[in-house]
């Protein structure tokens, strides 16, 4: 079923399995500002915007979802950062100190001008429900480095848009699913609830799951081998072994004031401070989504921005100088965008009641990446003068994917797994490994 040959135990991520090829890097950590950040706001900047500010676009604007007027200039400034001299909005000035580490891709662009598919597409490689996850493949496929603690997880206060399916494993073995921690909480208990068994030591729990394993071996010799059952032994098994691993880890309290002060407060500063303690830990991916909902979501006044990237600047320029204090940047792929962009004009539809926002636009958007491999301090691909639509070097997040799989040593068309009838794969049957933003 895998690509890698590799045969299904009663145990399937409690091991770490071989590559492909020898990787760059072996964890992910994954920032999404869920709701579709403005790439013309944040990472994109057009001058042709301020020159035609309140007029048409000279070449009409693209059919997006709602009704877009003039074009809109941003209300940021774009000031040139590190030595590379990449232009980054003001909005994430702390972001912008780390510009000669970043790969920023301004030619992002996908199917869909709604969440739902955006988001499927982004995080499962699809439009369509259904299909795993980029961290269950990465977990299927590569196993996990720390058999006390989840390969995948997930941080979020609350839940965005769909919600579970956006890290679930689908066809994949349930155990590569990813594990939601609503990250509103600092306290370990709170945030992990019923991990501790309050009523049986350690040892009877032992105890108990060893009895079970061997009915459980009795079961399968009889009816043979059950993959759903495997997996949610082995699930037992985990939240056995968190127990003693876990409170550690999700305690930020254990940091240094000074470490705490640097990435801030709120959910989202404690998510990348615990990302950075999952990855370092052995953990494969952590995802953190930004808030509940869709935050960067806009439409009304992009001035709102601003407000967003004062509770997630911080915390990610804060994250990127840990790992590199750590020596955890060079091994940990880093990746900061949304589901989408959003248009260059002015929304006007309806619905809004204050027209100084933006539309969702999918023709053109920006991504950013650090480390594990990809060449820091460069720009990659470019949409047209306005920002609505890539032009130059356009990527789809399929070729998106196949990079991150590439950088961890997979090759995305080996990694498949076969379910009815034919061999999926995270990629599907398209994707290119972007070999010019690799170090």
């Amino acid at each position: 079923m895998l690509g890698l040959n590799h045969t299904m135990t009663a145990a399937p991520s409690a091991t770490t399995h071989a590559p492909h090829f020898a990787p760059k890097a072996k964890h992910v950590i994954y920032l999404f500002l869920n709701g579709g950040p403005s790439q013309v706001d944040t990472f994109d900047p057009k001058p042709m915007l301020t020159k035609y500010h309140g007029k048409p676009a000279p070449s009409g604007n693209l059919r997006t979802e709602r009704k877009t007027g003039a074009l809109l200039a941003s209300p940021f400034q774009f000031p040139r950062c590190g030595k590379s001299g990449i232009e980054i909005s003001e909005i994430f000035s702390e972001l912008g100190k780390h510009a000669d580490d970043l790969c920023v891709i301004r030619s992002m662009h996908t199917e869909r001008p709604n969440h739902e598919p955006s988001l499927f597409m982004l995080n499962c490689g699809h439009v369509l429900p259904g299909h795993p996850s980029m961290g269950s493949w990465l977990n299927y496929g590569l196993g996990t480095e720390n058999q006390n603690l989840p390969g995948f997880v997930v941080l979020c206060p609350g839940l965005p848009v769909i919600g579970p399916q956006l890290w679930n494993s689908a066809f994949l073995p349930p155990i590569h699913q990813g594990t939601y921690i609503p990250n509103q909480e600092t306290e370990p208990e709170k945030l992990i609830q019923h991990l501790r068994n309050t009523k049986h030591t350690m040892e009877d729990q032992r105890k108990q799951l060893d009895l079970l394993a061997s009915l459980n071996r009795a079961h399968a010799r009889r009816e043979g081998n059950d993959p759903a059952l495997e997996s949610r032994i082995e699930s037992m098994e985990i939240a056995y072994r968190m127990q003693g691993e876990a409170m550690d880890a999700f305690d930020v309290r254990k940091e240094p004031e000074k470490v705490r002060e640097r990435y801030g407060d709120g959910p989202f500063a404690r998510g990348c401070l615990l990302a950075r303690r999952l990855v370092e830990r052995g953990v494969r991916m952590v995802q953190v989504y930004y808030g509940d909902g869709q935050p960067w979501d806009n439409h009304d006044d992009i001035l709102i921005h601003r407000r967003l990237a004062q509770t997630s600047d911080k915390p990610m320029a804060a994250l990127l100088q840990d790992l590199k204090d750590r020596g955890l940047l060079q091994e940990t792929v880093v990746i900061i965008g949304g589901e989408f962009g959003r248009t260059p004009s002015v929304e006007v539809s309806g619905l809004v009641k204050f027209q100084n926002g933006r539309d969702h636009n999918n023709h053109g958007f920006s991504l950013a990446v650090a480390g594990g491999g990809f060449r820091g301090g460069i720009t990659y691909g470019a949409t047209d003068e306005f920002g609505f639509k890539a032009v130059d070097k356009p990527v789809h997040p399929h070729d998106l994917h196949a990079t991150i799989l590439h950088l961890m040593g997979m090759d995305h068309t080996r990694l498949t797994y076969r379910h009815s009838g034919r061999d999926f794969r995270l990629t599907d049957v398209a994707g290119n490994v972007i070999k010019e933003i690799l170090a």
